[in-house]
C-alpha cells in the first residue's frame, strides 16, 4: 500500500487533508523576512506568500484520509534526532533556475543536522505507505510563486542592490505537522501538532 505524492492507492476512499511537516522560523529571522517582503513586493507582479505562512518544509505529504490522520501523528511521534537543528537563513535563489523560476526563495544552511531531520521523518513514515522523496533535500523558504511572470528585471535589480541578505540564526526545538487548507485570501497552514526534538539515547534508538 505505498504511493507517493498523496496519490491515494485503490480503497482508500473519504475525506483527505493535504499535509506536510515543516519547520516554523525564529522570531528575529520572521521579521527580518517580513521587512524584505514589504520592500519587494512592489518591485513584481508575481504572488507572494503571506508572512504567516513562512516556514521550512521537511515533509509534503500531501492527501492523506482523514480517517488515518491518528496513525500518522503517532508515527511521528516516533522521530528522534540529536536535539535542536541550527539553522541559518541567508540569500536567494530562484527555482528551478535563475531563467525560467516557477518560485523565489530565501536559502537555508543548516549543515548536515536539518537534513537528518527530514530523513527521520521519512524514516518513520514510509511503513505507512508514504515513499521517500527521490530527490535531494534542499531546504529553502518559498517567498513567491512567479506564476510564469516574464518580467522579474526589478526584483533582480532589487535584490542585486541589497547588500545585506542576511536573515538571522535560530535553533529549532521542534517541528509541526501542518494542514494546508484552501481560503477566500489563499491558502494557510495551521499546525496540527507540534513535535519536540528530543535527545536520542541508548534508551530509545
Amino acid at each position: 500500500m505505498q504511493y507517493a505524492g498523496g496519490i491515494l492507492p485503490p480503497g482508500e476512499a473519504g475525506p483527505r487533508l493535504r499535509l506536510f511537516t515543516g519547520i516554523a522560523l525564529g522570531p528575529d529571522v520572521l521579521g527580518k523576512l517580513s521587512a524584505v517582503l514589504s520592500e519587494l513586493r512592489p518591485v513584481a507582479p508575481i504572488r507572494w506568500s503571506p508572512v504567516e505562512n513562512l516556514h521550512i518544509t521537511l515533509k509534503f505529504i500531501g492527501g492523506w484520509p482523514k480517517a488515518r490522520l491518528g496513525e500518522l501523528e503517532s508515527a511521528l511521534s516516533a522521530v528522534r534526532v540529536a536535539g535542536q537543528v541550527p539553522i541559518r537563513v541567508s540569500g536567494f535563489g530562484f527555482f528551478p533556475n535563475p531563467r525560467h523560476p516557477h518560485s523565489f526563495f530565501a536559502a537555508v544552511q543548516a549543515g548536515p543536522a536539518l537534513a537528518e531531520l527530514a530523513t527521520a521523518i521519512e524514516h518513520v513514515l514510509r511503513p505507512l505507505g508514504l515513499e521517500p522523496e527521490a530527490r535531494e533535500y534542499h531546504p529553502h523558504i518559498t517567498l513567491a510563486r512567479t506564476n510564469g511572470a516574464g518580467d522579474l528585471r526589478g526584483l533582480r535589480a532589487h535584490i542585486a542592490a541589497t547588500p545585506d541578505s542576511e536573515f538571522g540564526t535560530f535553533d529549532a526545538a521542534q517541528f509541526h505537522l501542518y494542514l494546508s487548507q484552501p481560503g477566500a485570501r489563499g491558502s494557510v497552514y495551521p499546525k496540527l501538532r507540534t513535535y519536540d526534538l528530543m535527545r536520542e539515547t541508548d534508551d530509545n534508538r
